[in-house]
């Protein structure tokens, strides 16, 4: 038997709430995905039974059921059994447009690209209108990622969605890419590594993913601060991705477009740092951070006198 076409991967857990919605939106597909691979990432909430609902609507649907290991080792497991000849992600809350596929693949196929990138729509889920996520750009030619990655960056407007590219699976496998465990907002040195190596790639402005933003309340606390210091320690670790991706970028312009997206998004850990409620998780946060390098590799990388203040007053709180 000859290989499916198109496979998706969506990683699931614990959003019984969004899941009905996503597979129907998988249902409505006018071209639907050739072997959908849900992997279950360990839910403890209703998902097992939604999925196991959906059998017969989409029989071509896999479920792999693992321990939990958070988003980056659910779509790790994703791809580890996923065999199409073009990948698409997705995640479990959010909905496909119905022609999502149809227009994906047609675009990938016709232009021979590495990777087709689209639009999508901001879900604020009633609370306003949706917004589309690149509201002025127009569809672009043929390019290499390495130009687009460019553009975008100079303009401060590039969204690191992996849902929002289809991937030839070739370009994938020869990269030996993989998400790095256990980071949240892993999406930062894959999306920046793939356009990097892109030969061909084209964006459609049409789009055909929406992308659910909701409110995300939280109560101060330990488990406040754990979410906290993992988000940090994913932060500093995409600043370090970015680092060592910095001599695959043979432009200057793109180089120093990659060191501004390395350091405006190392300053989110400052924003973070100022919600830790505990004063001794604080104080280890901040000498981690001078200890391990972080504050040194902003400072290298910071481009104006009120960046390299913020990390300054970072350095001496660090001591106290």
């Amino acid at each position: 038997m000859s290989p499916p076409t198109l496979s998706l991967v969506m990683p699931v857990y614990n959003v019984a709430a969004y899941l009905p919605a996503c597979l129907d939106s998988l249902v409505a597909q006018t071209r639907q995905p050739d072997e959908i691979i849900a992997v279950d990432d360990g839910s403890t909430d209703e998902c097992p039974a939604i999925l196991a609902r959906y059998a017969e609507k989409l029989p071509q649907m896999r479920v792999i059921r693992r321990v939990n290991g958070g988003l980056s080792a659910a779509r790790n497991t994703g791809l580890e059994h996923s065999s199409g000849d073009w990948l698409v992600f997705l995640d479990s809350d959010d909905q496909l447009a119905p022609e999502h596929c149809a227009t994906a693949l047609a675009m990938a196929q016709a232009d021979d690209l590495d990777i087709a990138l689209f639009n999508g729509w901001f879900d604020f889920e009633g609370r306003r209108e949706e917004e589309l996520i690149y509201p002025d750009e127009p569809d672009s030619p043929v390019m290499t990622g390495a130009d687009w990655l460019r553009e975008r960056l100079q303009r401060r407007q590039f969204f690191h969605f992996v849902w929002l590219h289809l991937y030839r699976r070739s370009f994938v496998d020869r990269l030996g890419l993989r998400f790095f465990e256990p980071w949240i907002h892993e999406d930062v040195p894959w999306s920046t590594r793939v356009l990097l190596e892109a030969g061909r790639v084209r964006y459609s402005a049409i789009p055909l993913v929406h992308y659910r933003k909701p409110l995300r309340p939280s109560t101060p606390g330990p488990a406040r601060d754990a979410r906290l210091k993992l988000l940090i320690d994913s932060s500093a670790f995409n600043a370090r991705s970015l680092d060592a991706l910095l001599p695959a970028a043979t432009n200057p312009a793109l180089r120093q477009a990659i060191a501004w997206q390395l350091v405006d998004g190392g300053l989110t850990i400052f924003h973070h740092l100022k919600r830790v409620d505990s004063r001794t998780t604080l104080r280890e946060l901040r000498q981690n951070l001078r200890r391990e390098g972080l504050l040194a590799l902003l400072w290298k990388h910071a481009s104006t006198l009120p960046q390299h203040r913020r990390i300054a007053r970072q350095w001496i709180k660090s001591f106290f």
